[in-house]
């Protein structure tokens, strides 16, 4: 039997004794109910979640995996997706499940010979699946551990079958056989699972459907097309209702609708997919964005450089990067009998500055910056808004040091764009450690990626933001950190990466003079702060709801007379305030439309300008203004110039939000 020793999840006390009751009974019998984030859905043993409606090993010491933790979450999503399978299949028989499991909050499963899948068909199927929820199924669960055991087994469409061959070439040997079984009626379905499960269908209390689209299998294009049904579920009702909340201010502040609202760009089909185009509003917040930035990488040291967006075949075969990035770079072009190639990263033209004349370890660290434009041909289906695009801009660095300089220059560079980052607004940060596996994509010695690894890794501590593995993440030239930043909504976004390279230098044959007259091979840092102009404003443009600070918006000042009559000269006197604004480098906007003062106010709200400025009568004889901020706060009868001054402050302090 399973013994346990409290209903404290916290407490390690499972131990399987014989072939007593099911571990179900046992935990039930302890005090345990569904629908909480305490609800037990499984267990730990030596590092290993299993399944409790599969047969549990006897006498090993286990711990429980309540709903609310990670792992939990895990197996309460993969048993989503199984159940919305069962529900696919009871609707649409024809249907044939491709594959599915739990997904960055939720849960989805692909589905082949089904048509589109329609809001009204999303609402049935969620129906469907509440009611195989409420039938209180259980589950069991058997292990497939080769493939020859699908002999005398349910049938497995082609789809299935080739996942579970690759689940068991991998050797991970946990694809499970599933058999649900109503009280009353016995087993009513079977089918395959290569994941943990929870005991039953009662398991999964609160989900939702959410959506639909087009995927292929495995991913690839060339692959049959496939209908890809998404969900979320949560340990109870309330973690779900805190999550569609989350959804419904994360559409608020899509940047693709903001985009729209505030002119910041736009895509139009004659230039073609993922080729966005910057509206003044928007051109206006990346020229801000690039000249602090580039002003920031001046006082760190670093030197401008300008190259090509296209070049010959033989460089991006030299540098490696043709061989295993040709699926992502547009077509080649023969120009005079040669190929030539989009460039899809600046690295090996970098690598070309350092080499075009000899080098001395005097100027090493030789830090080289660009605001580069790449190309990269993403799938249709990948492409969003300015997150993801096939043209982009980076604010790309490669730093070229020596062995000894390593761990400084990590640790700087580091520093600087964290700092940098907060400047922008994010202060929520993670890192993620990028490293090798066993595939064969890898170049370059094992010693070398030892060291460089190690090296990330020890400039990666001395933050003392946490640090999260990501085993085979890696480039195919070296491991690498990516700084992860947490939006104003909780969601993660990664920015920055930092690259330890050893490979791109021996490949061009780079070296300086050392100190002792002889030929030395320097280290390659690859960075790119922001990852893309483009995809940082979009995240910037979520971040702030569009209602950027005020050294960014790209209206900083709306001035708005109380009266439109000449008489009054209210617009005059405005007018003649802004273009004084206007002299002291603050971009302002009058409005004389004839709508009332309320409206006008409304629509200064809708531009989310930081500041607005009304004048009447009062004013114009004192040579005052009021100053509103977003936040509904005010100054009243403030001299202009003070006023100047008060703006130019705030803008200048470059600070998130204003304040009074």
């Amino acid at each position: 039997m399973l013994k346990v020793s409290s209903p404290d999840t916290n407490t390690v006390g499972l131990v399987v004794q014989d072939d007593g009751p099911t571990a179900l009974a046992q935990l039930s019998s302890a005090g345990r109910t569904v629908g909480t984030a305490e609800t037990v859905v499984a267990v730990m043993a030596a590092d290993k979640v299993m399944s409790l409606a599969e047969e549990l090993p006897v006498g090993e010491l286990m711990s429980p995996v309540a709903a609310g933790t990670k792992e939990g979450l895990r197996v309460l999503r993969d048993t989503a997706a199984l159940i919305l399978a069962m529900a696919v299949k009871k609707e649409y028989p024809d249907a044939l499940p491709a594959g599915g499991g739990e997904s960055e909050d939720g849960f989805y499963y692909d589905f082949a010979n089904m048509e589109p899948v329609t809001p009204q068909v999303l609402r049935k199927l969620e129906k469907r699946m509440r009611r195989i929820v409420s039938r209180r199924l259980s589950f069991s669960a058997q292990s497939l551990n080769s493939f020859d055991d699908l002999h005398n087994r349910p049938e497995a469409n082609s789809f299935i079958q080739s996942l579970i061959k690759d689940e068991l070439a991998d050797g991970r040997q946990n694809v499970l056989l599933v058999t649900a079984t109503d009280a009353n009626l016995g087993a009513v379905w079977e089918g395959y699972a290569p994941r943990v499960l929870a005991p039953g269908s009662s398991y999964v209390t609160a989900f939702k459907l959410l959506s639909s689209s087009a995927a292929y299998w495995k991913g690839n294009e060339a692959n049959e097309s496939l209908q890809r049904i998404r969900g979320t579920a949560w340990p109870d009702a309330e973690a779900l209702a805190r999550y569609e909340e989350l959804l419904e201010e994360a559409a608020k502040r899509d940047h693709r609708r903001l985009g729209t609202e505030l002119d910041l760009f736009t895509f139009v089909d004659e230039v073609g997919p993922g080729l966005p185009i910057l509206l003044p509003n928007g051109a206006i917040i990346r020229d801000e964005m690039e000249r602090y930035a580039l002003t920031k990488h001046r006082r760190a040291g670093y030197t401008l450089v300008n190259t090509p967006f296209i070049a010959k075949e033989e460089l991006f075969l030299r540098s490696g990067h043709l061989p295993y990035y040709a699926d992502t770079m547009f077509p080649a072009m023969d120009v005079d009998g040669a190929k030539y190639y989009l460039k899809a990263m600046n690295c090996p033209m970098h690598a070309l500055i350092f080499k075009n004349r000899g080098r001395s370890y005097k100027e090493l660290p030789l830090r080289l910056f660009e605001f580069g434009a790449v190309h990269r041909l993403e799938r249709s289906g990948t492409l969003h808004g300015l997150t993801r695009v096939r043209n982009m801009t980076q604010d790309d660095a490669h730093i070229f040091c020596a062995m000894n300089q390593i761990q400084t220059e990590l640790k700087s560079v580091l520093a600087f764009v964290l700092n940098l980052l907060r400047e922008f607004g994010l202060e929520d940060f993670y890192l993620e450690l990028s490293t090798r596996d066993d595939s064969d994509k890898y170049i370059g010695a094992a010693e070398d990626w030892t060291a460089a690894t190690s090296a990330l890794e020890e400039a990666a501590h001395s933050t003392g933001l946490e640090l999260v593995p990501d085993p085979g993440g890696a480039a195919f030239y070296g491991p690498k950190i990516s700084v992860q930043v947490r939006d104003s909504l909780g969601r993660n976004w990664q920015m920055s990466t930092i690259q330890l390279d050893f490979q791109t230098p021996e490949r061009f044959d780079l070296s300086y003079q050392a100190a002792d007259g002889s030929r030395m091979r320097p280290v390659m840092i690859h960075r790119a702060l922001f990852g893309s102009i483009e995809r940082f404003l979009g995240v910037l443009t979520e971040h702030y709801g569009g209602a950027f600070p005020a050294w960014l918006a790209p209206t900083q000042v709306v001035g708005i007379p109380v009266k439109d009559d000449p008489a009054a000269g209210h617009v005059d006197y405005l007018s003649n305030f802004l273009s004084e604004l206007e002299d002291a480098g603050v971009r302002t906007h009058l409005d004389v439309t004839r709508d009332r003062l309320p409206k006008k106010i409304l629509n200064a709200q809708k531009l989310k300008a930081p500041f607005v400025i009304v004048a009447g009568d009062r004013d114009v004889s004192a040579g005052t203004a009021a100053l509103r901020f977003r936040d509904g706060s005010q100054m009243v009868d403030v001299q202009l110039g003070d006023l100047i001054t008060k703006i130019q402050q705030i803008i200048i302090a470059r600070e998130a939000r204003e304040r009074l």
